[in-house]
């Protein structure tokens, strides 16, 4: 079996960032909920 998992630290901000979460309706809403869970990390 391949290793599949290569991480990259720019398409992972872009993919799943802070800033980009907050740019969308959903993203927001994402951050929203995770606020209500009292998530200590809300994204990347």
């Amino acid at each position: 079996m391949s290793i599949t998992y290569q991480p990259k630290k720019k398409k992972r901000k872009k993919t799943h960032g802070f800033l980009v979460r907050l740019r969308t309706k959903t993203g927001s809403r994402v951050l929203r909920k995770r606020r209500k869970k009292k998530r200590r990390k809300l994204s990347v």
